[in-house]
């Protein structure tokens, strides 16, 4: 509280093994006898944001589900005891294995909800004691839901709050009328430079002006994946270096502090018309204990457009603007100031800095205002710019990067740097192994998630520099499925996240039936090369491919297995490593250069 982006709401995926835009994350129950919550980075997420701020709110969402739960069909509701059961688990797991205290759960990200299934999630989690977890429905658009809620005196008595995505500040007759809490549920979500900024700052005030939402939710808390990914650093700042611990507080961060730092969930927005008569929006707030906090942004057109959904003319022009306090708020003498300009081509930028404060005098004050600028007015005195140390330089990733995967009490269920596109790749323990193999990675999915995005049919982890040209990558593998098993090393890997069904690069595989083959997609369609290997189910073997400009090669434990393969795009990509199906299979000694 008080310092940086001060954020009152942390929302999380609950992971359900399938892809969710950048990647997947891995599910508390693989399989329908499976129970694990120590896996993936939500739970340590939520507990150091507990660490810092006690009273942060926790919100869970699911994207994908574990197949087990669709039963062969890609769809959670045909069974809804068995989701409710799956999601309660999980909130369960959150109290019980790590003290967190979920406030929030929603319904299914960005897809058909069922009315059944959320009347029986209600039930449920009373059945546990969780009275206190409320529900908000339904994480797409403001339609049908609220039709519904007027329709269904039942489910209006289990669903607490409309979470509408990317609203453009606009809600609906019908929301309105439910007189439920309406929630911009997913927002922003737009490259966090200046522009991005700048459609916070009008989001954040607008939302509530336009649309009387009284949450703003962003997508995406920070940018710790590959950039090259889908909607690379659309986030509040970005992280994207943990080989070099490099990171950058971004403008958005301080355009949050804004409102942030000088409100709290809890508070009240004041019901006035919040739009300035030269363009621009205010937003006043107050604890109900005499404090008072007046937002205000004059953000221009250009300077504030989100990536979704486009947005309409308008204009903003420089004004001289009068407030008035009333009631309580008559005896107001000063307000602390807080001052952001977005300086845009004319680099004159300047982020949260506290002003002289404001003689409030017979109950108003003016303010000149200009364009694209950010001021909070205030009685409290918390606000805080904090001096922090820089962070260490940039760097690319290692040009020669080795992981054994030997480590026998990791902080994480996945290893670093690996970034799984379909399917989940965890470190595994081989209790059997005589002791070359003891540590290993594993991939873990068995079987098609409910997926939320196109994941592919293999299973793929990308990992190193998207530029990277000329490699080679070698790793031990195992394939545990017979017959028709399979597993591939890859380079030159152009694509991930919601575009990875159309993974492009140079795949060397090899299958149970002792066959290889070279292709140049993920999907295994265009085939550069195919022969005998002499590969077998349950045995250990190193591939080795080599690509250097136009060639390729591979090797097999060693001894050249194929070369000579012309490769002509991609240009450049990733390393990776996956396997042809939904199967369990391990990776050791994992070795790019």
């Amino acid at each position: 509280p008080n310092f940086g982006a001060s954020l009152h709401m942390l929302k999380v995926e609950i992971g359900g093994d399938g892809q969710s835009t950048d990647g997947t994350e891995p599910s508390h129950m693989h399989y329908e006898n499976d129970e694990n919550y120590f896996r993936g980075y939500e739970w340590w997420l939520m507990k150091e944001a507990k660490k810092r701020n006690p009273n942060i709110k926790l919100i869970g969402l699911p994207w994908t589900f574990p197949g087990w739960i669709g039963k062969g069909e890609n769809w959670p509701y045909d069974y809804p005891d068995v989701t409710a059961y799956y999601v309660v688990s999980w909130i369960l797991g959150a109290k019980q294995y790590h003290d967190l205290d979920i406030d929030y759960v929603g319904i299914w990200n960005e897809r058909a909800f069922s009315s059944k299934y959320i009347k029986l999630l209600r039930y449920t989690l009373d059945k546990h004691g969780l009275q206190q977890v409320r529900i908000i429905a339904s994480d797409r658009l403001w339609e049908p839901i609220s039709f519904v809620l007027l329709t269904d005196s039942e489910l209006h008595g289990v669903v607490d709050v409309i979470g509408a995505h990317y609203p453009g500040t606009k809600t609906v007759p019908s929301a309105l009328l439910t007189k439920k809490k309406l929630w911009s549920s997913e927002d922003y979500s737009t490259f966090n430079d200046e522009v991005g900024a700048g459609c916070w700052a009008r989001i954040l005030n607008q939302n509530y002006v336009n649309g009387n939402m009284t949450s703003t939710i962003a997508w995406n808390l920070v940018a710790s994946y590959y950039e090259e990914l889908p909607f690379g650093r659309c986030a509040l700042m970005t992280a994207q270096e943990p080989w070099s611990g490099h990171y950058k507080v971004e403008a958005p961060i301080w355009i949050t502090a804004h409102t942030t730092q000088f409100t709290q969930p809890g508070w009240s927005y004041l019901q006035v018309d919040g739009h300035l008569e030269g363009g621009g929006s205010f937003v006043a707030l107050t604890d109900g204990l005499g404090n008072l906090t007046i937002i205000i942004e004059t953000m221009t057109h250009n300077h504030s457009q989100c990536i979704r959904p486009p947005l309409p003319l308008f204009s903003v022009k420089p004004q001289r603007a009068t407030f008035y306090l009333k009631g309580s708020f008559f005896m107001v003498e000063t307000l602390q100031v807080w001052h952001s300009r977005l300086g845009f081509e004319s680099g004159n930028t300047s982020l949260f800095q506290q002003l002289h404060p404001v003689k409030v005098q017979k109950g108003s004050f003016s303010l000149d205002l200009n364009v694209d600028e950010v001021y909070t007015l205030t009685t409290l005195k918390t606000g805080q710019k904090c001096g922090c140390p820089e962070p260490p330089p940039p760097q690319p990733f290692p040009s020669n990067y080795k992981d054994d995967f030997n480590i026998r009490n990791p902080p994480f269920s996945e290893a670093p740097n690996f970034a799984d596109q379909t399917g989940v790749f965890e470190y595994f323990v081989n209790a059997s192994d005589p002791g070359d193999h003891v540590f290993t990675l594993r991939q873990v999915v068995v079987q098609r998630p409910i997926t939320w995005a196109s994941d592919a049919d293999q299973t793929i982890s990308v990992i190193g520099n998207f530029q990277w040209v000329n490699i080679t990558v070698t790793c031990d593998i195992y394939i545990e499925k017979q017959h028709d098993g399979g597993v591939f090393i890859a380079g030159r890997v152009d694509n991930g996240g919601i575009y990875v069904r159309r993974t492009k690069g140079v795949f060397f595989w090899v299958f149970a039936d002792g066959t290889y083959r070279v292709t140049g997609d993920l999907a295994g369609e265009e085939i550069l090369m195919k022969g005998l290997s002499g590969v077998r189910d349950n045995a250990w073997h190193t591939l080795t491919l080599n690509i250097q400009g136009t060639s390729a090669s591979g090797l097999l434990n060693g001894y050249p297995l194929w070369e000579n393969v012309t490769i002509s795009k991609p240009s450049h990509g990733w390393a990776a490593i996956g396997t042809r199906s939904f199967e369990f299979a391990q990776f050791d000694n994992f070795h790019v250069e």
